[in-house]
């Protein structure tokens, strides 16, 4: 049986290495960590020069890029709306969500929200490689949680029938 720790790292596209390190450690403040560039694909073995960077997002957690300049410019999916794919990072409490909020609009990052999602609260913005970035904390009570848990399996076999939004869990929303 397979038995999953952590996520050990996500790994997304990057337009310029250097750039990307210099924006979270400077607006996220995390700790590069290792760098490695090949020049083949260690997998498949493809000519195909890399730089692979990893980041410390906290608690074990690791953020990666890999820029990769033989290949073409880097797009993003034009299918799916730029709200959707998205990376989420947790502070501490609305304090540090409204102190981190400043310290980016400060430093010429636009924000959008605070956004109330009724069991965490939440600000965006993008870097420079277009990724959406989300900074977020947890406001939900252990009842709420408890509430959303249970009716997920009926949310989701809901939807798999109709694809339309089931209302089990509604009252995320309807007092924002």
């Amino acid at each position: 049986m397979i038995n999953i720790k952590q996520i050990h790292h996500v790994a997304y596209r990057c337009h310029d290495a250097k750039e990307t390190v210099e924006f979270y450690q400077e607006y996220l403040n995390m700790e590069f960590l290792v760098a490695i560039a090949e020049d083949s694909v260690p997998s498949t073995k493809a000519p195909d020069p890399y730089m692979h960077l990893f980041l410390d997002a906290g608690q074990g957690n690791i953020l990666a890029f890999f820029e990769l300049p033989n290949s073409p410019k880097m797009g993003r999916d034009e299918n799916t709306p730029a709200w959707v794919q998205h990376i989420a990072f947790e502070v501490a409490d609305r304090d540090a969500l409204l102190a981190a909020k400043e310290e980016l609009e400060s430093k010429g990052l636009d924000v959008l929200g605070v956004t109330n999602h009724g069991i965490i609260h939440s600000i965006y913005f993008f870097d420079p490689n277009g990724h959406r970035l989300e900074l977020t904390y947890r406001s939900g009570t252990p009842e709420q949680m408890q509430q959303l848990a249970d009716v997920a399996p009926l949310m989701l076999e809901e939807w798999s029938k109709t694809k339309k939004a089931p209302r089990h869990a509604a009252w995320l929303h309807e007092s924002t």
